[in-house]
């Protein structure tokens, strides 16, 4: 029997919860990032970066920064041989 992976909520800028399955998580320069998908049959995935301070609540949000999502899907792509990222 598998686990269930692990899910997160995350609250869009519209107030809207979606929830995400955590495909991956790692941490470059210090910062935690995670590889999501939205849903199990959804193929599109999503890189978010944490941004919470010490002591708060966990927040993320989506790298959208074209240099920083390339080299975090590089290292994604490294941990997951069989994922390519795009």
């Amino acid at each position: 029997m598998n686990e269930k992976e692990p899910t997160i909520s995350f609250v869009t800028e519209d107030n809207e919860t979606v929830l995400f399955t955590v495909i991956s998580e790692t941490r470059v320069g210090g910062v935690n990032y995670l590889l999501v998908v939205e849903n199990e049959t959804d193929e599109e995935t999503y890189i978010l970066k944490e941004t919470s301070e010490e002591g708060s609540d966990i927040v993320y949000e989506i790298v959208s920064d074209d240099k920083e999502l390339r080299i975090i899907a590089d290292v994604f792509e490294e941990l997951l041989e069989d994922v390519r990222i795009e």
